[in-house]
């Protein structure tokens, strides 16, 4: 039986861009996304993903608050349930470091705001930005 698997996403926005990581990992590989992973048990989402975003981009910033939560459902051909993922988005403070890929992602960089609808991007990151900058 698949589980439900929390999990927290870091959205960064500083000046005019947002902090993106391309996945190395299914799913979503090669697209661009904010940086996340697991919440560990007794770790807070908040603290989760401000420790993923520091594993995947060396980046330090601080939680300010919870976005919104999405839920991730991905099924195979035939309708069966594959993964199930529920991702807390938590707006966070840049604080200092330069992005640098680390952990399973590829590639991580501030990308203009304006240039990231010609990015190929996990689902709902303009979203997220939208409710980050709103």
């Amino acid at each position: 039986m698949i589980r439900p698997t929390l999990a927290a996403l870091a959205v960064v926005i500083r000046d005019d861009a947002a902090l993106l990581v391309k996945r190395r990992k299914e799913p979503d590989a090669g697209k661009w996304g904010f940086a996340g992973g697991h919440v560990e048990p007794g770790e807070t989402a908040l603290a989760a993903a401000v420790r993923e975003l520091g594993e995947e981009t060396s980046v330090m910033a601080r939680p300010i608050r919870y976005l919104t939560n999405l839920d991730i459902i991905i099924r195979n051909k035939d309708g069966d349930l594959q993964h199930h993922f529920l991702l807390a988005a938590v707006l966070c403070a840049y604080e200092r470091g330069d992005p640098y890929p680390a952990d399973d992602v590829s590639d991580a960089r501030w990308i203009k705001i304006s240039d990231i609808a010609a990015v190929d991007t996990s689902a709902d990151v303009q979203r997220l930005i939208n409710l980050a900058t709103s």
